[in-house]
């Protein structure tokens, strides 16, 4: 598997070495917050749409649409689809705003190791500290892009999210308001 990636990433490996251990937590953060918005993308195109038309069509099937009840159960209807729409889209946020601080983390921790770089040496030997400038240059850009990423991509499901919810209230609104009538 790691030769794999050697053959179609060269450049990884070595990345991950000038990185460090905090990388390796940045590339794991960014491979879950693509997997939750795959998941979230997914839902989006092939399972809401049916739960939609379920609902819709529970709504359909009640005689009365005006009473308090009814009304209660619309509000259900909604909240339940609104809930699912939103699904892991906070824990989404929460890993995106993580990735800088880790990668803040990085920049410190290779600093700490160009200061003991020097105070054990006694000099500012370029060889001694360039591993740990590295680490704290490459953790950084690596927060930082997984970061910006995520939040344009997020942005995106946020807006589907809220056009798919005002859509179901709309549904359901042109439903109630021609109810009975």
């Amino acid at each position: 598997m790691l030769s794999m990636v050697d053959n179609f990433f060269p450049w990884f490996g070595d990345m991950v070495e000038l990185g460090g251990d905090i990388l390796l937590v940045i590339i794991f953060i960014a491979a879950l917050i693509w997997s939750l918005v795959v998941e979230r993308m997914g839902y989006l195109q092939w399972v809401y749409p049916k739960q939609r038309t379920r609902a819709l069509a529970l709504w359909q099937q009640r005689p009365e649409r005006r009473s308090w009840h009814a009304r209660q159960f619309r509000e259900l209807l909604i909240a339940r689809l609104n809930r699912d729409l939103k699904r892991n889209i906070d824990l989404t946020h929460t890993l995106i705003k993580l990735c800088p601080l880790l990668g803040l983390l990085g920049t410190v921790i290779g600093m700490l190791e160009v200061f003991d770089a020097v105070a054990a040496t006694g000099s500012n030997n370029p060889r001694l500290t360039a591993s740990g400038v590295s680490k704290a240059t490459v953790t950084t850009m690596a927060g930082m892009v997984v970061a910006i990423a995520g939040m344009l991509i997020i942005s995106f499901v946020n807006r589907r999210v809220s056009a798919e919810s005002e859509k179901l209230n709309e549904y359901l609104d042109f439903d109630v308001s021609q109810a009975d009538q």
